[in-house]
């Protein structure tokens, strides 16, 4: 909802602060006044194009700033985050700063940002229907999407939209594997070569670093057997030869120890037992490894060149994908999923076709409802809306809406099956046109109105309702040159229909007709004036009426004066569209 809309040296508007309703505001004034100013503001706000000669002269720039409550409407809040900037008290502030030379500035609630934020946050809060602003639902896409806000058909364009998915990842697997089939049986067979070889070989953890342990010690037998047999010939012959006569270490040290335990009373010669005890005990634990020793370096050359194959055999793996073994084991786990994704087989796309014609069919069948929901939703909207414009002073006039299904093998896209055209009658015989290229700029207003009211009367039927009757507006309509062409009768219908949008939507409507303005919840003037800087200045000023100056206004609108019979009729019809508005 737009709360405030504030204002400088934009044109003949040097200073403006304007409050709208929540509800519907009407902007009146002169012919020339300057209404369009307000209008250029909102431009601006939202992301239009910079426009230079539009500030005020003798002014280094002008500036227009709008603050909307995002309460009602979480993408734009969520649209504000993404943007990095903090929504505090529900508020967000689109400003745009023009100077007279140079770039302008687009700036959210305080903070730079680029002109496109702006216009992203703008299409969530607001919609201008005006003559500079109707081609926006002359793209099929863009009447297509209303037609869904009407269908009111989320769930099925959800599910629609998860089949689609699923449809495009086989698809773009299927044609990646079709074009890349040469470049993926070359890797395929890659994997399928090096996962071989490796399960071949089948290296075990650390087995590299056991093999060479072992293969120095066979090479080093000799050595090795020299120094322990010496160390054990020295700590105990028996172990290597057949002499059990010569003492050994261990007996020696049990006999000392014995000798000492014979002294009795003497604890400091016991304890020398003791200790003679435990280096027996370590030197038997010494004499016992040593003999270990001796036998595990029993091997020969066969054993020798099988560990050196072995060992040959592991370094080209590590070579090739290591350089460890546990990292040679974990590019084998890794290259046989991948070659699940790779191997570019027959048997492989042959699958991937059958799951990519299963999904085709799926999606194809969501779709249809899709279209079934557009379908039924584009009669009654073209019922509703032709209807609304026999009481807007466009008899005949009626729209059509035409939903065609595409067929072949390209008519599946990401928003289904259908094709989607906003056809517009202006009068009978006058032959069915594409939006845009068969009316006024006051006739596509009007239809535009005719097309919000019923939405917004769908919506309402069709969801329960706010829990308070103070929920703010999700969306902003403008309406411009709605009532061109319009007078009498029809005039009041209009009015009466701007003011049942305002129920669910907050309405701003620039108007010169009595009968339109009298059903806004509040009216705002614009006037232009002589300045007083000099003789050509020309000032506008923005200024709300009420009361008695309302009904000035509107007696001026009704007859080009005040007097005292046109404020009296202008008492009698803001009365009238009050009372009218209450019953309603």
């Amino acid at each position: 909802m737009l709360s405030e809309l504030d204002i400088r040296n934009l044109g003949p508007i040097h200073s403006a602060d304007v409050t709208f309703s929540p509800a519907m505001t009407a902007i009146t004034g002169e012919t020339g006044a300057g209404k369009s100013m307000l209008l250029n503001a909102l431009a601006l706000v939202r992301g239009g194009q910079a426009d230079s000669d539009r500030v005020s002269a003798g002014e280094s720039g002008t500036w227009a700033q709008a603050i909307f409550d995002v309460s009602g409407s979480p993408v734009a809040r969520e649209l504000a985050e993404n943007a990095g900037i903090s929504v505090e008290d529900n508020e967000v502030f689109l400003t745009r700063q023009v100077p007279q030379s140079g770039r302008s500035k687009a700036i959210l609630s305080g903070h730079t940002v680029p002109r496109g934020v702006l216009q992203e946050v703008s299409e969530q809060l607001i919609t201008v229907h005006g003559q500079s602003d109707q081609l926006r639902l002359v793209s099929s896409a863009r009447q297509r999407d209303f037609l869904d806000s009407f269908a009111r058909n989320t769930k099925q364009r959800d599910a629609y939209a998860q089949a689609w998915q699923e449809f495009r990842r086989l698809d773009d697997r299927l044609q990646h594997l079709a074009g890349q089939q040469a470049q993926a049986r070359q890797r395929a067979d890659y994997l399928r070569d090096s996962i071989g070889y490796i399960e071949r070989v089948d290296p075990q953890p650390h087995e590299d670093e056991e093999l060479k342990l072992q293969r120095d010690r066979i090479e080093n037998a000799a050595s090795i057997t020299d120094a322990v047999g010496g160390a054990l010939a020295a700590l105990d012959s028996s172990q290597v030869s057949d002499d059990t006569d010569a003492a050994s270490v261990v007996s020696l040290l049990s006999q000392a120890a014995s000798a000492l335990r014979g002294v009795r009373n003497l604890p400091d010669i016991a304890a020398l037992a003791d200790e003679l005890d435990e280096v027996n005990t370590k030197v038997s634990d010494v004499v016992f490894s040593l003999s270990q020793q001796l036998e595990s370096v029993e091997g020969d050359d066969a054993d020798l060149d099988h560990i050196n194959e072995r060992i040959h055999d592991l370094n080209e793996l590590t070579r090739r994908w290591g350089p460890s073994i546990e990292e040679v084991r974990a590019w084998h786990e890794k290259a046989v999923f991948e070659l699940e994704d790779v191997d570019a087989s027959p048997e492989k796309v042959e699958e991937l076709t059958q799951q990519r014609a299963e999904a085709r069919e799926k999606a194809l069948s969501v779709a249809r409802e899709v279209h079934t929901s557009r379908r039924d939703a584009a009669q009654i909207l073209s019922e509703r809306v032709s209807s609304e414009l026999s009481s807007l002073a466009m008899p005949g006039a009626k729209l059509s809406v035409s939903v065609t299904m595409r067929t072949g093998d390209d008519a599946l896209t990401a928003n289904g099956v259908d094709d989607v055209n906003f056809l517009f009658t202006a009068f009978p015989g006058a032959g069915e046109r594409p939006l845009g290229k068969s009316a006024s700029g006051g006739e596509l207003s009007r239809l535009m109105l005719a097309m919000e009211l019923a939405l917004a009367d769908r919506v309402a039927t069709s969801e329960p309702k706010a829990s308070t009757a103070a929920a703010v507006p999700a969306m902003t309509f403008v309406f411009d040159e709605v009532d061109a062409g319009v007078g009498g009768e029809a005039a009041v219908e209009l009015g009466k229909r701007l003011a049942r949008l305002a129920r669910s939507s907050q309405v701003i409507v620039v108007t010169h007709l009595a009968q339109v303005a009298s059903w806004a919840d509040a009216q705002f003037v614009v006037k232009k004036a002589a300045s007083g800087a000099s003789d050509d200045s020309i000032e506008t000023s923005v200024s709300e009426v009420r009361d008695s100056a309302r009904e000035a206004e509107i007696a001026r609108m009704l007859s080009g004066s005040d007097s005292e019979t046109s404020v009296r009729h202008a008492h009698e019809l803001l009365e009238q569209s009050t009372l009218t508005s209450a019953g309603e």
